[in-house]
């Protein structure tokens, strides 16, 4: 079983050179995507993962979003949620829908540990900087789906060490994509899912501002890439295919929004989800978490002065190519976290292929969605 982890861990190393689907020319959308396109071309966004493969039955693991390099809690990010269907466990919704800003770094993991989770953030905060001569309340943001499927769930194997690890292992640049960190044990339309990410630029004159998406893939529905119904000519497997389990996505803009936009904004990422063909079944959770980086709308813990808060923030009739962007980098990130993910067996032998990506493209190349 030591080989079995070993083989599987340094498989899961390799994620991130698979091909994507623009290696493979279908192009999501019209907007330009950032250098790398992902959440981390938003200036100061990092991601860390922690995969957790042991044995035969231990498929799961921690990602990490952080806003920025810095402590969060002493100059917090305005931010917002949005829950299109609330079966699941967001750790951290009222005070956010309430103050409009997040003050931890941003966790996802599985279901069972979401309490591990907002406790290791609690002990993250307590030892960063100064914070211990301050803190009396803080409100730790932990999002999840449910890896049962592939995952001994019930163990519990996530430690407060794996979430610490990950948020120490957060970085800018390129961010490994498919079946790692909490998006290790998670399926997808039938297939492997798991982390999938991507970004837009809008040009000057539209304010250049960068939108960025990450997303933890796990659920059903009618697979669709770029416009195609390429699931039902697949024919994948029904019986794990139908829509539960859940989708969070993570959005990150170094636009100057607060909270009341950056909602009109989670909003519209729904609609990138649904465009790859989910349809959100009762029991699957969808959330998405926003927050934008500007950093002159950062809310500090405390001011000297009664002081009031800048909101020069975008006007409302500017918001349009944001709501557009963000709909595509959905999108995409989705299909990318398929097109990245390889075959995985788990708990119990079961066994979940990845994506069939030859079938996939013979399908696209039919329609006549591809650039090259």
């Amino acid at each position: 079983m030591r080989l079995l982890a070993i083989l599987l861990l340094a498989s899961s190393a390799c994620f991130g050179q698979k091909k994507l689907p623009r290696d493979y020319g279908i192009v999501i959308g019209t907007h330009k995507t950032g250098k790398n396109n992902a959440i981390t071309d938003v200036r100061g966004v990092q991601v860390g993962h922690t995969t957790i493969i042991k044995g035969e039955d231990i498929r799961t693991g921690v990602t990490a979003i952080l806003p920025y390099e810095g402590n969060i809690f002493m100059n917090k990010v305005p931010a917002a949620m949005y829950v299109a269907n609330g079966f699941g466990k967001l750790t951290g919704y009222t005070q956010v829908e309430e103050l409009g800003e997040i003050e931890t770094p941003i966790i996802l993991t599985n279901t069972l540990s979401v309490p591990t989770a907002a406790d290791a953030l609690i002990d993250y905060i307590l030892s960063s900087g100064s914070n211990k001569n301050f803190v009396r309340s803080v409100n730790p943001v932990v999002g999840e789906t449910n890896d049962g499927s592939l995952n001994d769930i019930q163990g519990r194997h996530v430690t407060k060490e794996d979430v610490i690890e990950a948020i120490n292992k957060a970085d800018s640049g390129i961010v490994e994509q498919g079946a790692v960190g909490a998006g290790t044990g998670t399926i997808c339309f039938g297939y492997k899912g798991g982390i999938g990410t991507s970004s837009r630029v809008l040009p000057e004159e539209k304010g250049g501002y960068t939108i960025g998406v990450l997303v933890q893939t796990n659920f059903g529905g009618n697979l669709i890439i770029a416009g195609v119904p390429v699931g039902e000519e697949l024919k994948n497997r029904k019986e794990l295919n139908s829509g539960d389990g859940s989708c969070m996505i993570i959005v990150a803009t170094d636009a100057p929004l607060t909270s009341r936009n950056l909602k009109r904004l989670a909003k519209r990422a729904i609609f990138g989800l649904a465009r790859t063909g989910c349809h959100s079944s009762n029991g699957s959770g969808e959330y998405v978490i926003a927050f934008s980086t500007a950093q002159e709308l950062r809310i500090p813990y405390y001011s000297p002065h009664n002081v009031f808060i800048n909101t020069r923030e975008l006007r409302n009739d500017k918001m349009t190519p944001l709501f557009e962007t963000v709909n595509e980098a959905t999108e995409e990130a989705i299909i990318n976290s398929l097109f990245a993910a390889v075959t995985m067996t788990g708990k119990n032998g079961l066994k979940i292929e990845s994506l069939p990506v030859e079938q996939v493209i013979s399908i696209i190349d039919k329609a006549g969605k591809r650039t090259k």
